[in-house]
């Protein structure tokens, strides 16, 4: 593959995908490799390298002299991601919570005030939550975990977007990271058993819609 074919895949690719996160193209809509072509202004090669990557990924479906339809993250799919994250997380916050230093619970604090304020754009948002999660996750030098976490919550970020997209403004207010203070609070007093209920009523929350 040509290096310019590459950067274009890479970029139709992105595009595609924050418009499905965006609501752009809607969970079951039928997307046509001529449509991208016209829309994008690129030869079909990367448009169908994009395609195709999007259908590996589990974001596209294709369906033979068709299209590529958009696969809509099911309820039940976003929940057992979410049984996973709080197998994971409360499994390596288990094991390292009483190496957390009072420099990582500060920048934990710094991080969960950037949440707090961060509540006019909707991946703003979700931006500063997954980095909650993942500098949490990070204490435990697990590179392997952190990895996990980081795949999960790309996928999720498409199920946030398909709830979150059409109800995000100025006077909605989300509540799915409330608890994170909390857990913070647990942590510090080293109250594990408390640390770990409320991760399990954050991780809750995004489940709740």
């Amino acid at each position: 593959m040509k290096k310019e074919n590459q950067s274009l895949k890479t970029i139709v690719y992105q595009q595609i995908l924050n418009g499905i996160i965006q609501g752009e193209y809607k969970a079951g809509q039928i997307l046509n490799e001529q449509e991208l072509v016209q829309k994008f202004g690129y030869s079909k090669s990367p448009i169908r390298e994009a395609l195709i990557a999007l259908c590996n990924n589990e974001i596209l479906r294709n369906i033979p002299r068709y299209g590529y339809e958009v696969i809509r993250l099911s309820s039940e799919e976003a929940n057992e991601i979410m049984e996973f994250r709080y197998i994971l997380e409360s499994s390596l916050l288990k094991e390292c919570y009483n190496n957390i230093t009072e420099n990582d619970l500060t920048k934990l604090y710094e991080l969960d005030e950037q949440c707090n304020h961060s509540v006019d754009t909707v991946w703003l948002h979700w931006k500063y939550n997954t980095d909650f999660h993942l500098a949490l996750v990070s204490l435990s030098k697990n590179k392997y975990a952190y990895r996990q976490l980081e795949k999960s919550m790309d996928i999720l970020k498409r199920a946030y977007g398909q709830f979150y997209w059409d109800k995000w403004n100025s006077q909605f207010n989300p509540s799915d990271m409330r608890y994170h203070a909390s857990i913070l609070s647990c942590i510090k007093n080293k109250d594990i058993d408390g640390a770990l209920e409320y991760l399990k009523l954050d991780l809750k929350d995004f489940r709740s819609f």
